[in-house]
């Protein structure tokens, strides 16, 4: 008998009771090594004692702090570690408790934004298809879950929606990478004709699509067309980056690897690696400078807003992240890591691509290679590979409707970043056997 509200009713969860390293154990004695951290929050594993000591000596002076009263030096510490180093043009932090929180931020100070300019009229936001922005109602208007989104729609409000930059369903046969890129950008092109350029507030984008695609990358040029159409009509570009930022990709933030810069950003899960819950906005200086000439506000704040001790988590973990060199780790073990998929998966009947950067891949099931037909999503393959992964110890996201919302199935990789080359080879090891033990359950059906 339990009174949590899981997140399924039907199912019975093992219970972690410890974590250290790359591994998580149960009350079974049961080892799991977490291939996903979790859902891509992990960046140091578990169980780090830096980390740890920091929160107690947070705890041990200013547990807690209003923002309507008070600043904190931890906060302030943040924000200025974190924006040592951020995109040109970002130039201020507002500390939240999650992705999602961070998104709404995004949304909400974009309206404000334009409020404060008074262009009251820009109230349109562009997002894409096949994306994941959060599950609060104004992140999941934006997200392209549209099945997920369904029952929901009375709810939400209006978002417009463009297809993803998905090149291994959506390019064409006749399609250069530089022709797809051009296409995807007169489809934003075409949808702000439609709704009138002085309407538009934002286009949101996550610089790589995590949780809802699996680990996809932009091609080449396709953001630098975007960031010049959002430029030129006077556009707020707001980029997700609370999956794939914070180092995961291989760089701090993924949109270095566009040579572009936001206006807004939201990074979340990296930052204080699941160490206490903790998001961002990150904000232009131009953004700012409105306020502050204007109405000197910003009208969004939430109880817990730079919460003192989860911002010393994230300083510590962004503190041994830069100590440690650990992006390079996450460089050369990402290569190891796509190396060894395309190994084992290469010739696969069932994996039909292998992609990502960084600590960041993900691997999409096929019932076909050839022809890239999906299975047919009521044998729920992601979710029989998830169980089989757990079986063999090894913790993988997986998600299906890959395709469409409703069709496909993938599974994502994204451990910490402390790993070497024998994790790696574990890592693919394992999800070797996890996928042949899933498919084998289904054929034998």
């Amino acid at each position: 008998m339990t009174h949590v509200l899981h997140r399924s009713q039907l199912h019975k969860y093992p219970t972690a009771v410890s974590g250290s390293g790359v591994h998580l154990y149960d009350s079974d004695g049961n080892a799991y090594f977490d291939a996903s951290g979790g859902a891509a929050v992990s960046c140091l594993g578990h169980g780090n004692a830096e980390v740890l000591d920091a929160m107690r000596r947070q705890m041990d002076s200013v547990a807690y702090a209003h923002t309507s009263f008070f600043t904190t030096d931890i906060a302030e510490e943040l924000a200025e570690l974190v924006m040592a180093d951020a995109p040109d043009g970002l130039s201020h932090l507002h500390i939240c408790n999650s992705g999602s929180e961070a998104i709404e931020a995004c949304l909400k100070m974009a309206r404000h934004y334009f409020n404060e300019r008074g262009e009251t009229h820009r109230i349109n936001i562009i997002s894409r298809r096949q994306s994941y922005h959060g599950i609060t109602a104004g992140a999941f208007s934006v997200g392209g879950r549209m099945p997920a989104r369904a029952p929901f729609e009375p709810l939400l409000f209006n978002a417009h929606h463009i297809s993803p930059c998905f090149a291994y369903r959506e390019q064409r046969e006749d399609e250069t990478e530089e022709d797809y890129a051009a296409r995807l950008a007169q489809e934003l092109e075409d949808k702000i004709a439609e709704l009138g350029p002085d309407t538009v507030a934002a286009f949101v984008a996550e610089t790589v699509v995590g949780a809802t695609l699996g680990a996809v990358p932009a091609v080449p040029g396709y953001f630098k067309r975007i960031r010049e159409i959002c430029n030129r009509h006077g556009i707020l570009l707001i980029l997700d980056e609370v999956m794939c930022g914070m180092g995961r990709t291989g760089t701090l933030h993924a949109c270095e690897q566009e040579a572009i810069a936001p206006d807004l950003m939201a990074v979340a899960k990296g930052l204080g690696g699941g160490y206490a819950p903790i998001g961002a906005m990150l904000c232009s200086q131009q953004i700012v400078s409105t306020i502050t000439e204007g109405s000197g506000a910003f009208p969004h704040s939430q109880t817990y807003n730079g919460h003192p001790l989860s911002c010393a988590a994230a300083v510590a973990v962004q503190q041994i992240i830069k100590r440690d060199n650990l992006l390079q780790n996450v460089q050369e073990r990402g290569t190891d890591l796509d190396r060894r998929l395309n190994e084992q998966f290469g010739n696969h009947h069932h994996v039909g691509d292998v992609r990502g950067r960084g600590l960041f891949r993900g691997v999409e099931l096929v019932s076909d290679r050839a022809s890239k037909t999906p299975f047919n999503p009521e044998t729920k393959l992601h979710a029989k590979v998830k169980q089989a992964a757990m079986k063999h110890g090894l913790m993988v996201y997986t998600m299906g409707g890959t395709v469409d919302g409703i069709t496909g199935d993938h599974i994502l990789l994204a451990p910490p970043f402390i790993v070497d080359s024998n994790d790696v080879d574990t890592i693919v090891e394992r999800l070797g056997l996890a996928i042949d033990d899933a498919i084998g359950h289904i054929a034998s059906q």
